[in-house]
């Protein structure tokens, strides 16, 4: 970390540092694209994990968390604007492909502008919402945005503001869909997308030319949300993000808090927190495998999914009372112990899944019709993989090995021996084949794990009233689609003054666009299904 000082201080002389755990660079913004620049090519920090709005009362910026894959070492940095009536920073679009949704993002909710960002247009609210809704002095009167029946008007114009040689701003519009192009489309009925997504897709003939994503059908304001509730009150919505992340989603937003307060978690928890979030995990990719299939006509794999994935949800049933929004872990461990059946029934499912998998790929992996329609298909390079942010199992699956579990150990993944399935193909097969690949490596860590429970406290007792310290807090867990990161802006109080969910499924949809141009609707539909994304997790 001192050595990233060094260089930055080097390149930059006015830049200013924060140490913690990951290093914070304070830059103003007209020097702030040459640093990028630099961090990219000369420190290799390829991966843009997460660009977090803030809006901090005086000014109006961004946090941008960066990663280097080579060794995993992190930075993060700080720009502001004291302009709030009309706040400009330049985009990184052109460095980090990542940066168009994430910036569309901070625009929609903050109002702040990208200069040289070739669509400035909302990302999840309409486009005639009025306001910006994460900023401090938002007005949050319902007559000033009163629920409309009508469908928004679809705009094929889209605003930039460009920077030319000279240093000299201009407002320009760039077009989306020219008026001759055929578009259609596809979503937001769920069997298309997987969800409420919205594909305007162009086509010559059933070929994809281009694909412009609509999100925000499921936006519910968790982030707005949560800087009203306590910190205990916040992990309610962990669950209702990616709902098959439940469990790992929960543990993100714990273990933030956890860093930041210094909290021990017992070590019984610990062991159970690491069983749940890989029986998640399994638990996910059955499901996967159902839908997935389906997708590509093959519907008896559909019922052997649901059925196997039913045992996991048994065993969550007994202990947290759910089997989908399990509200499990809390602040310091967990909410109840296992269930006195846990074990033993977790012991059983493993014995018994490894015989079904076999079951899985006769019946379907090894089908002529199957492999024609994944091998091949929506190609994605690992330097593209890195560049949109596409980790977790797709990015694996394009030779990018991005498992947090490994780079950044959390409970007893350093305690306990496993496999990070990695291929290089990086089409519909390989992603297929990392989640079939994962089921068993999760199942190994289970096995380690189950007999060696230690007995003793499931949780340790915490203040009813928690406060963390001041300071920016981020963390990052491996979710079943990917890293989901969790940040934290504490000004001492018992809420978080912002909190940030970076969520896992963002950018697998940012990359579909370049994964199916030229290719065909078929194929659309089943990259999509291999990337395996969830909706409500997306819009937040």
């Amino acid at each position: 970390m001192a050595n990233i000082q060094q260089e930055i201080s080097s390149f930059l002389p006015e830049a200013t540092f924060v140490e913690g755990p990951i290093l914070e660079v304070s830059v103003p913004d007209a020097k702030w694209h040459d640093l990028a620049l630099y961090l990219r090519d000369k420190l290799h920090f390829d991966y843009l994990v997460s660009i977090v709005g803030m809006d901090w009362g005086e000014t109006l910026g961004c946090v941008y968390y960066l990663t280097r894959t080579a060794d995993n070492a992190q930075v993060s940095v700080k720009v502001e604007t004291a302009d709030r009536e009309n706040p400009l920073l330049h985009s990184v679009e052109d460095l980090w492909k990542s940066a168009y949704l994430y910036e569309r993002e901070v625009y929609d909710f903050f109002g702040i502008r990208f200069i040289n960002h070739p669509d400035m247009r909302r990302l999840f609210l309409r486009n005639d919402w009025v306001g910006y809704p994460l900023r401090k002095d938002y007005n949050a009167d319902p007559e000033v945005n009163p629920i409309r029946l009508e469908h928004e008007a679809v705009d094929d114009v889209t605003h930039a503001i460009v920077e030319t040689p000279d240093g000299k701003l201009e407002e320009r519009t760039n077009v989306l869909f020219a008026p001759e192009e055929f578009v259609v489309n596809i979503g937001p009925q769920h069997p298309a997308t997987h969800g409420v997504l919205r594909l305007r897709t162009s086509l010559d003939g059933e070929i994809v030319k281009k694909i412009d994503v609509y999100c925000g059908y499921v936006h519910r304001g968790i982030e707005k949300l949560c800087e009203s509730l306590t910190y205990p009150q916040t992990l309610h919505f962990a669950d209702r993000l990616d709902y098959l992340s439940a469990q790992q989603n929960r543990h993100a937003v714990c273990l933030c808090i956890e860093d930041a307060l210094q909290v021990e978690v017992p070590a019984r928890a610990q062991y159970v927190r690491t069983i749940m979030d890989e029986l998640m995990r399994i638990s996910s990719h059955l499901l996967f495998y159902a839908t997935f299939c389906m997708d590509l006509g093959a519907t008896t794999a559909f019922f052997y999914g649901f059925r196997d994935r039913e045992k996991i949800l048994d065993i969550f049933e007994e202990t947290c009372g759910a089997r989908m929004t399990f509200n499990y872990y809390t602040i310091g461990g967990l909410m109840a112990d296992i269930h006195p059946d846990f074990q033993r029934k977790v012991k059983e499912f493993c014995a018994y899944m490894p015989g079904m998998l076999k079951d899985y790929h006769q019946l379907f992996t090894g089908n002529v019709i199957a492999q024609q329609r994944m091998k091949g298909v929506g190609l994605l390079s690992r330097e593209d993989a890195i560049s949109y942010g596409i980790a977790g199992p797709s990015g694996r699956a394009s030779g990018w090995a991005c498992d947090v579990r490994k780079n950044h150990p959390y409970a007893l993944y350093d305690k306990v021996e496993f496999n990070e399935v990695v291929r290089t193909e990086g089409d519909v097969f390989a992603r297929y084949m990392v989640r079939m690949d994962e089921i068993l490596e999760s199942i190994h860590i289970i096995e380690q794990l189950i007999d060696n429970i230690p007995e003793g406290d499931y949780a340790v007792k915490m203040k009813p009233i928690i406060k963390l310290p001041e300071g920016r807090y981020f963390r990052q867990v491996e979710a079943s689609r990917g890293p989901i990161g969790i940040f934290i802006e504490s000004h001492g109080d018992k809420n978080p003054y912002r909190l940030k969910i970076n969520s896992a499924c963002l950018p697998l949809v940012g990359g579909l666009d370049a994964m199916c141009r030229n290719g065909k609707i078929a194929d659309l539909i089943a990259i999509g299904g291999s990337l395996d994304y969830v909706i409500p997790d997306m819009d937040r």
